[in-house]
């Protein structure tokens, strides 16, 4: 594994029982950049943060985290490994029962011996970061879509991550939370000197705060580049996905029968 590297993923299967999910995947994370996931629904993105957190495992390949295989590791390797993760689930994923200040606290009392006073330090230097050290008394329900992503954001670094992960950090938001976000994504990778794993559909926040991107297809990696290099990519895929065309190497139709067959009751749905 080269140093320059926190992850590499080299010839990587995985299927759902009989179904396959990704197919031959190989890819490399640098450390310190922000790397974005591309690609339709259903392509395999949060399958592969999955197989990277250890939640699965391969059918086969590799998948190194910092040098170490992640399949490889016991329970007790896998859970230490995970505490220098951070995770940003889609829409936020928040406690709904408990505090702002205890879900960004979580993780520090369940992984570590801190003090309570180190922890309430801790916890409203990371709502600081994003913005919301004055709402750590509110509970989720009181906050807005954009404030629960932060909150969210800030849990995810509560334990200042070597690799963050993070799953459609910009659904349901509108036009400046989602702004807001992707700028936070970006500062808070580079002042924690983390990496970052961004599964995206939103090309255009991406193109502002991302390094190098990874497009994904029915499972396998398709076309990849800087986002200048996907700007100017004539790619069909990236063509598509960056233009937003409802045709092309994605189709819009299902696969079925000539249309005129069925209505004809010449298809196999008419016998």
């Amino acid at each position: 594994m080269s140093a320059d590297n926190l992850v590499e993923i080299k010839d990587l299967d995985f299927a759902y029982e009989d179904r396959p999910i990704l197919k031959g995947i190989s890819l490399s994370i640098p450390r310190g950049k922000v790397v974005a996931m591309m690609g339709g629904s259903g392509c395999g993105k949060t399958t592969l943060l999955r197989l990277i957190g250890g939640q699965l495992r391969p059918s086969r390949g590799e998948i190194l985290v910092d040098g170490q295989s992640v399949p490889a590791l016991n329970n007790d390797e896998l859970y230490a490994m995970r505490r220098r993760m951070g995770m940003l689930f889609q829409f936020g994923a928040l406690f709904t029962d408990i505090s702002v200040f205890d879900n960004v606290a979580y993780q520090m009392r369940e992984h570590t011996d801190l003090p309570e006073e180190v922890i309430r330090d801790m916890v409203l230097m990371k709502l600081n970061a994003v913005g919301l050290r004055g709402a750590h008394a509110l509970m989720p329900a009181e906050l807005s879509g954009g404030m629960a992503r932060r909150v969210a954001l800030a849990r995810a670094i509560s334990l200042d991550p070597m690799l963050i992960m993070y799953d459609e950090p910009f659904a349901g938001l509108d036009p400046i939370s989602l702004s807001v976000i992707g700028q936070l994504i970006r500062k808070l990778n580079d002042a924690l000197g983390a990496t970052t794993i961004m599964v995206t559909h939103d090309i255009q926040e991406s193109l502002h705060i991302v390094d190098f991107i990874y497009f994904m297809s029915e499972g396998k990696i398709v076309a990849s580049g800087t986002p200048d290099e996907i700007r100017a990519s004539k790619h069909p895929f990236v063509h598509q996905f960056v233009c937003a065309e409802a045709d092309g190497p994605v189709p819009f139709h299902y696969p079925a029968e000539p249309l005129m067959d069925e209505m004809l009751g010449k298809g196999t749905h008419g016998r």
